[in-house]
């Protein structure tokens, strides 16, 4: 464990909107060592073909992404929970280098481990 993510499971309605909130203003930084605080050290994701594995690894991830997707703005939004489990609804928009802009919608399922650092399976990653 690297330090306590407060709020942490078990989680009560007002603690997984805390939780919600704080992931949210957190990407919305778009700073990838800050946002990449918020997960286990050995966090590992997939995006479309590529795996990601490792804090250092998210760093870079969101580094690229960013650079890309400019004004970046994300919506996440509680949807349900339990213990030590959030469901979330998220949506986000950004516009490219040609002024294009694109959203995205999507559900994501975290899970938290007992310092209420987001634990995630192996899937899909925003």
């Amino acid at each position: 464990m690297s330090g306590i993510h407060a709020p942490v499971p078990p989680f009560t309605l007002d603690t997984a909107i805390q939780k919600v909130r704080g992931a949210e203003d957190g990407w919305n930084t778009r700073n990838p060592e800050k946002v990449s605080l918020a997960y286990t050290i050995d966090s590992k994701w997939r995006n479309r073909a590529e795996i990601i594995q490792g804090r250092q690894k998210i760093v870079e991830f969101l580094t690229r992404k960013w650079e890309r997707e400019l004004d970046y703005r994300l919506i996440k939004e509680l949807w349900a929970f339990t213990r030590n489990r959030i469901a979330v609804r998220f949506a986000y928009e950004y516009h490219d280098d040609s002024g294009n802009w694109f959203r995205a919608y999507g559900n994501e399922n975290w899970e938290f481990d007992e310092s209420g650092a987001y634990d995630p399976p192996p899937r899909q990653h925003q």
